[in-house]
């Protein structure tokens, strides 16, 4: 059983791919990608970030949203957004899920925020300045806090 999904809507930071694939490898969860990319899989940042984890990886990669949601079918989706209204500490998190989180530089598209509203995620940041956190540190924020959720099933 793959344990969660992480979906990159359009990354544009090759090292934050690269970290996140790693951290997919080494919790055997599936890495999903939505192009545009803003960088080749052959990136050498990408290869650096991902050091040889990147190998066991293979993620998959879809033309666009709509593709994505055609050849997966997902059940269960939760987008984690500085604009969310529910703290990803208030979900509980099941096997199989899939994590959306957007691009680097402008998160998730506008119509998003209308369609999957109820299923908008937010990682509270109760510092002064706080604006948004680097994506691939995100990523295993939530990640982890699915995994802990879930360890006894999973067997961790």
């Amino acid at each position: 059983m793959q344990p969660f999904n992480i979906v990159l809507f359009e990354p544009e930071i090759p090292q934050n791919t690269g970290t996140i694939g790693r951290l997919a490898v080494s919790t055997g969860s599936k890495l999903h990608l939505i192009e545009p990319l803003g960088f080749s899989l052959e990136d050498k940042y990408l290869k650096r970030a991902g050091l040889d984890y990147w190998q066991h990886l293979a993620p998959s990669r879809y033309q666009n949203w709509q593709s994505f949601l055609e050849q997966e079918q997902p059940q269960r989706m939760f987008f984690i957004s500085t604009h969310g209204e529910k703290s990803y500490f208030d979900t509980e998190f099941q096997p199989g899920d899939y994590l959306v989180f957007g691009r680097e530089s402008a998160g998730l598209p506008a119509s998003f925020y209308e369609k999957y509203q109820d299923k908008m995620l937010l990682i509270p940041m109760p510092g002064e300045f706080s604006r948004s956190l680097n994506l691939a540190n995100a990523v295993s924020i939530v990640l982890y806090e699915a995994l802990r959720q879930n360890r006894n099933e999973l067997g961790i």
